[in-house]
């Protein structure tokens, strides 16, 4: 994530990347190397207190979220987060309170909202072509743990916390369905499932992703007790019903993130792993697929396609859009903040507790407002 996050603000062209911080100086030299930044620290404290630098990005593991936040806005940084904002919801509400505190600018990484048809779906709503929403539904499937010997640091709890799947693209689903509707998930049913029991680390510590030599030695069981598989029964605002599962054991799925919002007028479907097509269906007139092209997208999502239409724009260009639209409002005070804030961190962390509590008192709860 801090290579995507560093390739995405060096394509703005008004914000210079002055450091790179790893768990490993070797690795952040070698990263800070190959693009160009002069200086690498093992240590993120090293240059928390520089007070030339006006913002940090945290890409870490999520047990590192808050004490890195924490630092950086008490010494005055502007932070951009990566999902979950913290392992709890007393951390999230701590990064909150310290953030208005010091009137800093804060952001949590929902980058996803910003593909343009997510956007367009968002407009489309607004402008009441979807009529009343009835039905929100979809999943976020992926397949890179679906065998025993796959490996990550998300599936270790003192990591990422109690919810792997459900904090790490379940949170990304919410959030956009509640983007793209203008409505909260007000409470909710969940049942979630570990298909694997005991994974299967590599003795080199290996990541699923990372490049893998032979003759590491024999891989060492360990116990897995965060979810490979979600699924929630949720009302959305006062009328609305939706459902959706979340999945890191689906054979064939890389990135499937789908979204079905279907209103009283219209209906639209969106999927990640063809993120420049959108889907809009009616009763009486023939279904459409519309093509990303900025031409054809409502005046509120036209200005989230960079590209003419034709030419793809997918999930980097979504780093770079939240990313514009939060060093804008850095430079402007007067700018708009229309981006996920702390705020919206917290919202997510509120509803991972609700799955929690759901799933382990097996019925409908309330999410925490």
């Amino acid at each position: 994530m801090g290579r995507v996050h560093l390739e995405a603000v060096r394509r703005l062209g008004f914000v210079d990347v002055a450091a790179v911080a790893g768990s490993r100086v070797e690795k952040a030299r070698a990263l800070a190397a190959a693009y160009g930044v002069e200086r690498a620290e093992g240590d993120y404290r090293a240059f928390v207190e520089d007070r030339s630098i006006d913002a940090v990005h945290i890409c870490t593991p999520n047990a590192r979220h808050f004490p890195m936040a924490s630092a950086a806005l008490s010494a005055g940084k502007h932070v951009i987060c990566e999902k979950p904002l913290a392992l709890t919801t007393r951390e999230a509400e701590d990064l909150v309170r310290l953030a208005a505190d010091r009137k800093l600018r804060n952001c949590t990484c929902h980058n996803l909202r910003y593909y343009p048809l997510v956007q367009q779906m968002r407009r489309m709503r607004e402008a009441g072509e979807l009529g009343d929403i009835l039905i929100a539904q979809g999943t976020y499937s992926q397949d890179w743990l679906l065998y025993d010997t796959d490996w990550n640091w998300r599936v270790d709890r003192a990591e990422v916390g109690p919810l792997r799947a459900m904090g790490d693209i379940g949170s990304h689903w919410c959030d956009m369905v509640e983007h793209i509707c203008g409505q909260r998930i007000g409470s909710l049913s969940a049942d979630l499932q570990t298909f694997h029991k005991t994974r299967k680390q590599p003795a080199d510590g290996a990541d699923t992703f990372a490049a893998r030599t032979e003759g590491t030695g024999a891989p060492v069981d360990r116990p897995v007790t965060t979810e490979d598989f979600g699924a929630v029964l949720f009302h959305l605002g006062d009328r609305a019903r939706g459902a959706f599962t979340v999945s890191q054991v689906s054979a064939g799925c890389k990135n499937r993130l789908s979204v079905e919002i279907f209103g009283t007028k219209a209906s639209v479907a969106w999927n990640q792993e063809r993120p420049n097509e959108l889907w809009i269906g009616r009763r009486d007139e023939p279904n459409r697929t519309l093509i990303k092209a900025p031409e054809l997208l409502a005046a509120g999502a036209r200005p989230y396609a960079d590209l003419p239409g034709g030419h793809a724009e997918g999930y980097h260009d979504t780093f770079k859009q939240l990313f514009d639209r939060f060093y804008r409002s850095v430079v402007d005070q007067t700018a708009p903040l229309d981006y996920p804030q702390f705020t919206d961190g917290l919202r997510q962390m509120r509803l991972l507790d609700a799955i929690r509590s759901s799933h382990e008192r097996r019925g409908w709860v309330d999410v925490a407002i």
